[in-house]
């Protein structure tokens, strides 16, 4: 592949420099975003990456046009605020929240994923001090 592609590739591409963020003093907070690897910001690590990333975005793009056109304005809308008041259940910030809400809503409850089995809590290496957590979430750290 040649830089040029590459580059017309990544202009139509999310920054990732918002993925790491900074501490109080303007250094990257290790303990808590882990390490990371100036080649991971720069360029995706596979070609379909971007594509997979955003193909939940993409799936409702269409879903919501394809529903606009038949029923009209008001089916996309009310399902955007019935998306959005299920985004915002969540347990506590240390504790691995489901979405059971927003998957029986998209229509995803009856199928098992990828995720649904390389996603197990138990194994999960990202489990910190919980106090830390919650005051991080409320913005008191």
């Amino acid at each position: 592949m040649n830089s040029r592609g590459l580059r017309s590739q990544l202009k139509d591409s999310v920054p990732v420099a918002g993925l790491c963020p900074q501490g109080a003093y303007g250094v990257q907070d290790s303990l808590r975003s882990g390490f990371t690897s100036v080649k991971n910001e720069l360029l995706p690590s596979h070609p379909l990456e971007l594509s997979e990333k955003n193909f939940q975005l993409n799936q409702d793009k269409m879903n919501f046009s394809t529903l606009r056109n038949i029923q009209g304005l008001h089916a996309p809308l009310k399902l955007q605020m019935e998306y959005r008041a299920a985004r915002q259940i969540q347990r506590l910030p240390f504790l691995p929240s489901s979405n059971l809400a927003l998957d029986t809503l998209r229509g995803s409850d009856e199928s098992i994923g990828f995720e649904d089995i390389l996603c197990d809590p138990a194994q999960s290496e990202v489990m910190g001090e919980p106090h830390m957590m919650v005051e991080y979430k409320l913005g008191l750290l």
